[in-house]
């Protein structure tokens, strides 16, 4: 698994600095956006049934903070208030292989 070395904001993006020397840009609101959070994808019962999931505006939506979670994710504040959502090392490697 790669793990983050460098996280910084810069301008709308966080950047990240990988262990493998990959880099990663990605924009605050496609984090938002992306939050894995069941606030935002909402959850599944043993039946398949989503419940929850609420699609938000993410326009102007900014990371504030984050702290690291264990040694495999990444828990980023936002500005809209939201700070639930735990982005694994490997979800956050998938999401900058997304378009903008």
């Amino acid at each position: 698994m790669h793990t983050p070395r460098n996280l910084q904001s810069i301008g709308d993006e966080i950047a990240i600095a990988w262990s493998d020397g990959a880099e990663s840009f990605l924009r605050h609101d496609l984090l938002r956006r992306a939050s894995p959070s069941a606030e935002t994808q909402g959850e599944r019962d043993v039946f398949g049934n989503q419940y929850g999931g609420q699609a938000r505006p993410t326009a102007g939506v900014r990371v504030t903070g984050w702290e690291s979670v264990g040694n495999y994710a990444i828990r980023f504040d936002f500005s809209d208030g939201h700070r639930t959502g735990l982005f694994t090392f490997d979800y956050l490697r998938k999401l900058s292989d997304l378009p903008p």
